[in-house]
């Protein structure tokens, strides 16, 4: 008898329940799902313009996007060291691009912790024009830079050379297993020493400080997908992976980064 009550509550509670909630629906304006399907979209890669005119279009925003300047520190430091643009114009390349944040980026309390200006600090002189020392880690001591004009013009243009690969790699070019691409920076390249880009030493993978040569010696960088996942990042030289990848440019491939580059693997 126990059982049978509880088998009758059992259903007089569904009962009520279900003549409860579509009077619910209808007082709160809720209507019961459509069903409808679902078709998957696959985002056109195709930017149907040339690498340089990308680059320009989201260095300077345009009147339909005035605030679109995602690569303007990039632009800055192209204009800086004299960059021929028309480098972003010849065929079947791979272009590296900079977000803003790679080059300097800034934590919440809006201080720069990250970028190519925090990674490859600038080094301060004594009154001489000699590297102050730092005893601890042999290394001279440094400060972020503020600026492209803080270092070299010629090292400027070397590292904007050095992410140009002279053929194209997209994502399904490429797998787990690193790919050298051969850069638009010619072999033996050195970098000069006001920063710590001239102490990167390409054969340790670190900061000497007998001075290094900064760039990959052969003039090559990496890439590689990070993982077999369906669209891992691609990682440039086993440090950085990408913020976006893929445009496809009437002229070849841009991958862009947002956090610090280094030229060596």
């Amino acid at each position: 008898m126990k059982a049978l009550k509880i088998t009758i509550n059992c259903l007089l509670l569904l009962a009520v329940t279900s003549t409860f909630l579509p009077g619910c629906k209808k007082m709160l304006g809720l209507s019961l799902q459509e069903n409808y399907d679902y078709k998957k979209k696959t985002l056109d890669p195709n930017i149907n313009m040339t690498a340089k005119d990308f680059l320009l279009k989201r260095a300077d925003g345009t009147p339909d996007a005035p605030t679109d300047t995602v690569f303007r520190w990039m632009k800055k430091g192209l204009d800086y060291c004299g960059f021929d643009l028309s480098e972003y114009e010849k065929p079947g390349r791979t272009f590296i691009f900079l977000h803003n944040d790679a080059v300097r980026g800034f934590n919440s309390s809006g201080v720069m912790d990250k970028g190519l200006f925090f990674v490859f600090q600038i080094i301060v002189p004594d009154a001489n024009g000699n590297p102050v020392m730092n005893p601890t880690t042999g290394l001279p001591q440094t400060r972020p830079a503020t600026r492209w004009e803080d270092y070299s013009k010629e090292t400027v243009k070397n590292f904007f050379k050095y992410l140009i690969g002279q053929q194209v790699y997209n994502y399904y070019d490429l797998n787990v297993e690193n790919k050298a691409v051969q850069s638009a920076l010619p072999a033996g390249t050195v970098a000069t020493k006001e920063s710590l880009l001239g102490y990167w030493d390409p054969s340790v993978s670190a900061f000497n400080p007998n001075g290094g040569k900064g760039f990959d010696q052969d003039g090559k960088f990496y890439l590689r997908i990070q993982n077999n996942a369906d669209i891992a990042p691609i990682v440039f030289n086993d440090r950085t992976n990408d913020r976006s990848m893929g445009y496809i440019a009437t002229n070849g491939v841009v991958h862009v980064y947002g956090a610090a580059l280094y030229p060596s693997k």
